[in-house]
């Protein structure tokens, strides 16, 4: 994590690191001002509130309440070295809890991260720099052995130059990869998080059965990403990007709309306009723009090319982010193997919602195959060892498909988590089924999985297959289990062989989907000096349904995002139009601002926890519409989560309210109580909020320039880096 250090006044210092700031002082006796704990204060409490942490932990996956139990800290310093420490930590439990979890309890105090790090002793490297930017990748601390060369399957050159290419490509690029976690849990399993150290919202995880293939996986999917903006997707660009030569990439094209908002007919071909608007219903206000919100411009539109005929077919961008998220899209060292992860992809995703939402039994595979792949085995003995029995399916569906299957189930909780992996070579789906399992998760982690169930609706309702795609965290039939499977075992191989076998690998998987009958489109993008693409096979590999394009397109931002963000200038009339829109769009009351609209608000500020419910009940308020607010306050204070802070404004306001729409009741009877109970600082905002002297409490101003917002600003800055090597790369291609 990188901590960034400003210089205050005095001896005031500030850390800014993700969405947080913390000040520090020293004591008065230091020459402070004693207005903020020091730096060594916070390194104290760190480790107690990790101790804390985990003892939480602990309590909450047990039931075990946690309002009697105390826990405290005291440093003891050795009188000749105060460099040598003891931190001891004691913790006082209630009588009720029993001799084991009070074990369990001690026990989970010692995996505190704080502890283990100081533990270990971290080494302290100090240095100099020109630029705090620059030595972009140095966070990532993985540096492979420059003269060995690991080849995996799948891959087209070395893991160890695999790597070098990837992360000077990124520092080239001026983005700052630093290492959030690392986890190996269980032997041969690795994983990773890795994020943009100026704009944490961008992330990856990776996942391998060594560390250095999680990381190259991790790079990978990061470089994917970045070249399919997937990182950006859904949220405002900026009027400044929305307004320039190109929007997504230099041979983007925009179509105007033909005569009664019907479909230009320059995007899409009739294969895919059977599919996407089978009912002649899509219209191509459906279809403008999210990230520009440039209607003027028309419908932007990206070129792919059909893989039956080698033409080229325009997509709207639109529909690609509205239907596709991130499924098929892949950078590898060749186009060949970028081809195969997207089509291995593809099919994992396709065959596990076929299986899933079929209700399908699946053939076990049998031991002595298991047998060949002992690191596979062991890392599956490690899970079971650990309490988790393991089911390795074959979910080929009789040898048709290169897809596998390991399904964890929890006794503990009774929840299970089937895993699934494709590729061609049987081993690589194997081990990716084994290593999606614990991408990025511990073992309290799978105590959150869903229980499986003999209700059919639970497994095959739309938002279960999106619930599985977004980390596997979807209900799986109790079918599933059954002991007499619908299909044989089939010790399948569909992998190439030799120098051109990921060649050969893509014609094989492009292959099945030609006997399908599907129309394959690709996209190819190399601007960023790194090879990716992105495949859609429509009707097939789309992960939310062709009807959100018409009811619940993430374009109704459009609707709302100027308004919203200019809340404060609105008049009445502005503001009734508003809630207009807001009451007749069938928004969820409980969808956050923020992905109403594409901001990425700060989670910490009343922004970043606004609901389309909150900001109605503040629009009544400005208005004056006090019985309609306090309706809406009564819903809020009994169905919203939110700050502490937000909850009292609530309380009191509610309260205020019952008493101004009460015909025998009088606000100056009551008034000094209620400023008792809830501050004058509280009362005098809900005050202001009823006599219409303050607007939008809580909500700070700004605008479609973004005024302080500097999160999203933060994600801007960091699409602006893609944007301007796609334009050099332009311009250097346009000079041949």
């Amino acid at each position: 994590m990188e901590i960034k250090v400003n210089f205050l006044d005095k001896l005031r210092l500030e850390a800014k690191f993700d969405d947080f700031t913390v000040i520090a002082d020293q004591p008065i006796r230091y020459k402070g001002d004693g207005s903020a704990p020091g730096p060594f204060d916070y390194f104290l409490a760190s480790s107690a509130l990790c101790a804390a942490y985990f003892v939480k932990l602990y309590c909450v996956t047990r039931n075990i309440p946690t309002e009697n139990i105390r826990l405290s800290q005291n440093n003891i310093v050795d009188p000749e070295n105060r460099y040598q420490q003891i931190f001891k930590i004691q913790v006082e439990l209630p009588t009720d809890i029993s001799a084991y979890d009070r074990q369990g309890i001690l026990r989970s105090i010692e995996r505190c991260t704080v502890k283990k790090v100081v533990q270990a002793g971290p080494e302290f490297v100090i240095e100099e720099v020109e630029n705090l930017d620059a030595d972009a990748q140095s966070l990532l601390m993985l540096t492979p052995d420059p003269d060995a060369s690991t080849y995996i399957a799948g891959k087209d050159l070395p893991l160890e130059q695999t790597i070098a290419n990837m992360s000077g490509l990124l520092a080239d690029l001026g983005i700052k990869i630093e290492i959030a976690s690392w986890r190996n849990l269980i032997p041969n399993v690795w994983s990773l998080h890795i994020r943009d150290a100026q704009a944490p919202m961008c992330f990856t995880n990776g996942k391998g059965a060594t560390k250095e293939s999680a990381l190259a996986s991790a790079l990978g999917e990061y470089i994917e990403r970045l070249n399919c903006n997937h990182f950006y997707a859904g949220t405002f660009w900026g009027e400044d990007i929305a307004n320039a030569p190109f929007v997504h990439y230099p041979d983007e094209r925009w179509f105007k709309p033909g005569p009664d908002d019907a479909l230009p007919a320059e995007i899409l071909d009739e294969y895919c306009l059977s599919i996407y608007d089978p009912d002649g219903e899509l219209r191509s206000e459906h279809l403008y723009d999210t990230n520009s919100g440039n209607t003027e411009r028309g419908i932007c539109s990206l070129p792919y090319v059909r893989q039956s005929d080698g033409q080229t077919v325009y997509f709207p961008s639109n529909l690609v982010e509205n239907l596709y998220v991130s499924n098929g899209m892949s950078a590898g060292n060749t186009l060949a193997e970028a081809q195969v992860q997207c089509l291995s992809e593809i099919f994992e995703r396709a065959v596990k919602r076929e299986i899933l939402e079929g209700e399908m039994t699946l053939p076990d595979v049998p031991q002595e195959v298991l047998a060949k792949y002992p690191r596979i085995l062991a890392g599956i003995r490690g899970l079971e060892e650990q309490g988790f029995p393991v089911l390795v399916k074959d979910a080929s569906l009789g040898g048709v498909y290169p897809v596998m299957c390991v399904t964890l189930m929890n006794p503990r909780t009774g929840g299970v988590f089937a895993s699934f992996g494709a590729h061609p070579s049987f081993e690589v789906a194997l081990e990716r089924s084994l290593t999606e399992l614990l991408q990025g998760r511990s073992f309290e982690g799978l105590n959150d999985l869903p229980q499986p169930s003999f209700v059919s609706n639970a497994v095959t309702e739309p938002n279960n297959f999106v619930e599985h795609f977004i980390d596997s965290s979807g209900v799986v039939s109790w079918r599933f289990f059954s002991s007499k499977s619908g299909f044989d075992f089939v010790e399948w191989d569909f992998s190439g062989q030799g120098e051109n076998s990921n060649a050969e690998e893509a014609a094989t998987l492009l292959g099945i989907l030609e006997e399908m009958g599907k129309e394959v489109y690709i996209a190819v993008y190399d601007q960023l000096n790194a090879i990716a693409c992105r495949i859609l096979v429509p009707g097939y590999s789309e992960i939310y349904p062709v009807e959100d394009l018409i009811w619940d397109n993430t374009n109704k931002a459009l609707s709302f995002r100027a308004d919203i963000l200019n809340l404060h200038r609105l008049d009445d009339a502005s503001l009734e139009a508003l809630l207009d829109r807001l009451d007749n769009n069938e928004l969820d009351e409980y969808l956050d601002i923020g992905t109403l609209i594409g901001i990425e608000f700060d989670d910490n500020t009343d922004w970043g926890q606004l609901t389309v419910l909150e900001l109605k009940l503040l629009i009544h308020l400005a208005l004056q519409d006090l019985e309609e607010a306090h309706e809406l306050v009564g819903v809020f204070l009994q169905y919203n989560d939110n700050t502490v802070e937000r909850r009292l404004f609530y309380q009191a306001l509610n309260v205020v309210l019952e008493v101004l729409i009460d015909d025998e009741l009088e606000l100056d009877e009551y008034i000094v109580n209620f400023r008792r109970m809830f501050g004058n600082p509280r009362m005098d905002a809900v005050l202001g909020s009823v006599d219409g002297s303050v607007r939008f409490h809580g909500l700070t101003p700004t605008g479609m320039a973004l005024e302080g917002l500097d999160r999203h600003h933060r994600l801007i800055a960091s699409y602006r880096k893609m944007h301007t090597a796609r334009a050099n790369a332009a311009a250097k291609a346009s000079q041949k």
